[in-house]
């Protein structure tokens, strides 16, 4: 049985996501498949993605993985990463595009207009580097990470959500928007943990040992 499965539906880097999880947790049976079987008997999924919303649905339909991530996002340790948190809530304004419809929210484009610093500075969408994470729960994906460590951003949709007790992180860009939530055993987060150094790889590992159902 694999340990990790890491779903690969075309859309993103995967190596480093791999790489990041095997200098982790060497022992692990890792499995970067988009075979729905390999993903449904794993212990674990990871779901990571990048690149537009529609595309990304698109593509989950196209090799039969949406009905095993709903599985997976419903009964054991699963963490989104980038899209992999966006595909997760109602729709997205990208495109005007369905979700997975697990959790209650929206996907929503940086405005325009608000991308301004106190002083006066214009900021660029998308919102790319290293920002700080402000943790807003006690979770053990968080154990030993500063509560306002950085992380490395790509992206230009957040999501809102309108359950305010999943919410795990905030960032402010410029103002304060969702960067991480938690609900049972899901855990995703907008920033790329495998491109951001030590805090990163301490959220992943943490991952690895999280038993979800055992530690709430």
């Amino acid at each position: 049985m694999t340990d990790i499965a890491i779903v690969d539906y075309g859309m993103g880097n995967l190596r480093s996501v791999h790489k990041a999880l095997e200098h982790i947790a060497p022992a692990a049976s890792i499995a970067v498949t988009s075979d729905p079987d390999i993903v449904r008997k794993a212990k674990r999924v990871v779901v990571p993605g990048q690149g537009a919303m529609r595309n990304c649905m698109h593509e989950l339909e196209t090799r039969g993985l949406r009905e095993v991530i709903l599985e997976s996002a419903a009964h054991k340790p699963f963490l989104g990463i980038c899209i992999g948190l966006q595909m997760l809530f109602e729709e997205s304004e990208e495109g005007h595009v369905k979700g997975l419809n697990i959790l209650p929210g929206k996907v929503v484009h940086f405005p325009t207009s608000a991308m301004i610093t106190p002083d006066g500075q214009k900021l660029k969408v998308p919102h790319m580097g290293w920002n700080q994470v402000y943790q807003t729960i006690k979770h053990p994906l968080w154990e030993g990470i500063a509560k306002d460590a950085r992380f490395y951003f790509v992206h230009s949709y957040y999501v809102e959500t309108a359950d305010v007790t999943s919410i795990a992180a905030h960032s402010d860009y410029p103002f304060p928007f969702t960067c991480a939530i938690a609900k049972d055993n899901i855990f995703a987060v907008q920033f790329h943990p495998e491109k951001s150094q030590l805090a990163g790889l301490t959220l992943l590992s943490n991952f690895v040992k999280w038993t979800p159902y055992s530690s709430h």
